[in-house]
């Protein structure tokens, strides 16, 4: 399989760069490997909603072109947030070509974006391309014993018209994990906002609602609480170190991206993992053939 041309945004290179490492282990594993863009921007961070805005969407519009000229006709991603705003940028300038002549008049130093870029979670590669088959024919340390909680927010799911699954039952992190070894358990906030961004303004909204998360997967029986976005991942970081109200359930509950434990069970090196990684091997893994 060719590389796939990918882009990694802002927080991949910073506090998720786990998140990254470990999903260049798996994809590198599968023989379906990452290319990052040799020159890439920020996706903008958050969709623009006015219908006048253009100049939110520009970043995104940037990158499709560094895509073309990467030879790709799609580009992959790892972030949540930095999906939902690629794919519904993409989406609107397709839909609109008035305001995609606009953009390209703007940006005048660089070719006209023609459209054509698909936009792609990595789950959707591993779903659509390489198959639970396949990604389960490579495990060498399945998680036996281990129960998780996909937690999947927002951006992943919504709106419909570029979620990569079920807005209100998504199952995608789930499967993957299940591929592996791992048992999934459903509760009622997997597609739940953790708070965002309130997190700099209103710390205790967030928190509590991310509470309530960790709270709700724990009574389901989850081990550990799996994640695709740096935003959920810190919120509910925060959570554990800041619990808020009735929070006894939540003390013995673990939060990682979903690339690190598939990482794990297709046979990371364990100096790679995090510690909380090893932890988890450690008291809920039976290692078989590869730890």
């Amino acid at each position: 399989m060719t590389k796939l041309a990918y882009f990694p945004g802002c927080s991949l290179k910073d506090n998720a760069k786990r998140f990254e490492d470990a999903a260049f282990f798996v994809m590198e594993t599968l023989g379906a490997p990452l290319e990052e863009l040799e020159t890439w921007n920020c996706c903008g961070t958050v969709y623009s909603l006015a219908d006048d805005d253009l100049m939110h969407h520009i970043a995104s519009v940037r990158n499709f072109i560094r895509t073309k000229e990467a030879g790709s006709e799609e580009l992959v991603t790892l972030c949540a947030m930095c999906y939902n705003t690629l794919a519904r940028v993409a989406g609107r300038v397709e839909a609109h070509a008035d305001e995609l002549e606009k953009i390209n008049a703007f940006m005048d130093r660089e070719e006209d974006y023609e459209g054509g870029i698909r936009i792609r979670h990595i789950l959707q590669v591993l779903r659509d391309t390489i198959g639970w088959e396949a990604l389960s024919e490579t495990v060498v340390r399945p998680l036996d014993n281990l129960k998780i909680a996909a937690y999947y927010g927002c951006t992943l799911v919504r709106p419909q018209e570029t979620g990569i699954d079920d807005m209100e039952r998504p199952v995608v992190m789930a499967d993957a994990l299940a591929a592996v070894g791992a048992e999934p358990v459903t509760f009622p906030f997997e597609a739940e906002c953790c708070g965002t961004y309130q997190i700099v303004d209103e710390p205790h909204l967030a928190l509590e609602q991310s509470n309530r998360i960790l709270r709700s997967a724990r009574l389901a029986g989850a081990d550990v609480v799996v994640t695709a976005c740096p935003l959920c991942q810190h919120n509910l970081e925060q959570a554990l170190i800041a619990p808020v109200g009735e929070s006894e359930e939540i003390k013995s509950i673990q939060v990682v991206y979903f690339t690190e434990l598939l990482a794990a069970a297709l046979g990371a090196d364990e100096a790679t993992m995090s510690p909380v990684v090893r932890e988890i091997l450690s008291t809920s893994v039976t290692a078989e053939g590869g730890a």
